[in-house]
């Protein structure tokens, strides 16, 4: 059998190694958004409360918001908006997972087996955790900052409309043009810096405490390779990502759904850093925080799904656990 042969005969896996990963990776991605988006929009919700306080020209940005805590906020959106409007903005969401999760996974495998070079059945060092997570996560969120972006607007399309102003968006795709219509490429990545801020805080306590936490109860306790011990690190990812990520997620969406001039420039903020000084001074450092309580409930959930979903994948199409 020549070599050619030889190669068609492998399992896809086998012969594309990282195309495989990065379609198993956003297949279980996609299932794991779906099952927790409800809590994905609650949160941007709740991130958007208050923000008048914060303009610069000390006018309001527009009416009181009737929401103050998680419940009455998603129960709000379930009544006055409809149980349908919870799920408002999935369809980017599952986009940019697609192309988030794919490209961060595939990107963190590759830097933590041939860039950094972990040897097999040994510890990695945690240093090199972090700078293979934060960069993976970083490469993935600018890849997929457009589908952010749309998600972001489409999630608050329910509110303008209770506010009585008009809808800016007819779907998806509608979203797209009009954003790239009016403010060119550039539009299409408006807040991509505090985007990949994010994402590589939120890789580091996702993608790096996961592996670390995984490959050490591994090698150091009686616990096997098995759902029992993915869930276990699941959990602490999901924590410690909601915990770091939370800040720069505030950031994150108040910029990307700040109004914009003709030439795409913020309203409200100049930059992630105004936008944060801004928050702070005219809301407190605690409002960083807001939306913690659905961020972490939604990451603990995403993280076990999408763990548990991710490794049974891998391992039922002959790929080698994560």
């Amino acid at each position: 059998m020549s070599p050619a042969e030889d190669e068609r005969s492998l399992p896809l896996p086998e012969r594309w190694p990282r195309a495989s990963k990065f379609a198993l990776s956003a297949c279980a991605a996609a299932v794991a958004e779906l099952v927790t988006f409800p809590l994905d929009l609650t949160k941007t919700r709740l991130q958007i409360q208050g923000e008048g306080a914060v303009r610069g020209d000390g006018a309001a940005a527009g009416p009181a918001v009737p929401y103050r805590g998680m419940l009455r906020t998603a129960a709000g959106i379930a009544q006055e908006e409809g149980v349908r409007k919870l799920w408002q903005g999935a369809t980017p969401a599952v986009y940019r997972h697609i192309v988030y999760t794919g490209v961060r996974m595939v990107t963190y495998e590759h830097l933590r087996d041939s860039v950094l070079g972990r040897p097999e059945g040994e510890s990695f060092p945690l240093w090199k955790a972090v700078v293979g997570g934060m960069s993976a996560g970083a490469i993935g969120q600018f890849f997929a900052s457009p589908t952010d972006l749309v998600k972001v607007q489409m999630q608050m399309e329910g509110k303008r409309k209770l506010e009585g102003k008009p809808l800016r968006f007819r779907g998806v795709h509608h979203a797209f043009l009009k954003i790239l219509s009016e403010g060119g490429v550039r539009g299409l990545w408006a807040g991509w810096v505090p985007n990949v801020q994010r994402a590589a805080l939120v890789n580091m306590g996702d993608l790096t405490t996961y592996d670390s936490v995984k490959h050490f109860l591994l090698l150091n306790t009686t616990l096997v390779d098995n759902s029992v011990t993915h869930s276990v690190s699941s959990a602490c990812s999901g924590l410690v990502a909601a915990v770091l990520g939370t800040p720069a997620d505030v950031v994150k969406t108040r910029i990307m759904n700040q109004p914009r001039d003709k030439q795409g420039r913020g309203l409200l903020y100049k930059s992630s850093m105004d936008c944060l000084i801004q928050t702070v001074q005219g809301e407190g450092f605690m409002s960083l925080y807001k939306g913690f309580i659905p961020t972490w409930m939604r990451m603990a959930p995403w993280s076990l799904v999408f763990w548990l979903a991710y490794e049974q994948i891998r391992r039922l199409c002959g790929v080698t656990s994560f």
